[in-house]
């Protein structure tokens, strides 16, 4: 039933938020609902509450894991240089509420290029809210300004819906360089095309695990991105990719998320499409505490 949920929560355009015990609620606006964390979040100011959202979604919750205040993997050294927005100057004009829109992260977390404002995703490819969201976020990694910079940290907390599988393929294709230029067709290949699909998606049924997309089927879609199949698989079986999923679900629980997509911000803030009250506001609100980081606010 619980999975049932997580997916309709997806397909439904009255959306309502997932929570970890299968109950809903309505949002007033559409924005990405979310699951709440199995376990509770470690030192946060506030967890971020598991809430409704406003496009196509479902959210979901992580596993606890012990806190770890090493740079998550997620937060690594930007690749190519990208082409940035203009840096805004920061205006508090109250529009933003610390405590309902966004929440302080305590202690902020390190992250791993201290010479940039790190803007975290954290998500999952198998998370239906992740999948209406991911065209947001590439709207905010592209609005970013050259002194920020855009990552992603995988999460693995519904091994119900066979999201380790993900989180483990994620790490593997940034290892090989090819995260970066699949990631969007990793979301079609699960949500669209159904190529690594966790439900039916003619009947909107969950598969039997037994059917679940494998490491095998994984490397076969990373193959059309130049990648040999038994190295993409010797690698998601490496130790390195271990630590680096150990790592990841150690910085979620420090950062106190309970919910996909989440948006963490220099490791100082985070919130939920739902706490910024839409996709379009979340692009707004990245931007603000970004320019609130930049100004030292």
């Amino acid at each position: 039933m619980l999975k049932r949920l997580s997916f309709l929560c997806a397909s439904l355009i009255a959306l309502a938020a997932c929570s970890h015990n299968g109950s809903d609620s309505t949002s007033p606006q559409p924005a990405p609902a979310q699951t709440s964390a199995p376990a509770t979040p470690a030192s946060a100011a506030k967890p971020a509450p598991a809430s409704t959202a406003q496009a196509p979604v479902a959210t979901s919750t992580t596993a606890s894991a012990s806190t770890a205040a090493t740079p998550a993997p997620g937060s690594t050294a930007p690749a190519p240089q990208k082409p940035s927005a203009p840096a805004e100057p920061f205006v508090d004009n109250g529009k933003w509420v610390e405590g309902k829109n966004y929440f302080t992260i305590e202690p902020q977390q390190p992250t791993a290029n201290p010479d940039k404002i790190v803007v975290t995703e954290v998500f999952s490819y198998a998370c239906p809210a992740c999948n209406a969201f991911h065209t947001t976020a590439d709207q905010i990694e592209k609005s970013l300004p050259s002194n920020a910079q855009m990552t992603y940290l995988a999460a693995s907390f519904r091994p119900d819906e066979n999201w380790p599988l993900f989180q483990r393929a994620y790490y593997a294709a940034k290892a090989l360089g090819v995260a970066e230029k699949s990631h969007d067709a990793m979301f079609d290949a699960v949500w669209k095309t159904g190529e690594l699909a966790n439900y039916d998606l003619t009947t909107n049924r969950p598969k039997p695990q037994s059917a679940w997309p494998t490491i095998d089927n994984v490397a076969k879609f990373y193959a059309k991105y130049g990648v040999d199949p038994k190295q993409f698989i010797a690698v998601a079986n490496s130790f390195s990719v271990n630590t680096q999923m150990k790592r990841a679900d150690d910085m979620m629980k420090a950062y106190g998320v309970d919910a996909t997509p989440t948006l963490v911000v220099n490791g100082k803030y985070r919130f939920t499409p739902s706490d910024a009250g839409g996709y379009a506001q979340s692009i707004e609100l990245t931007k603000w505490l970004v320019a609130k980081e930049a100004a030292g606010k």
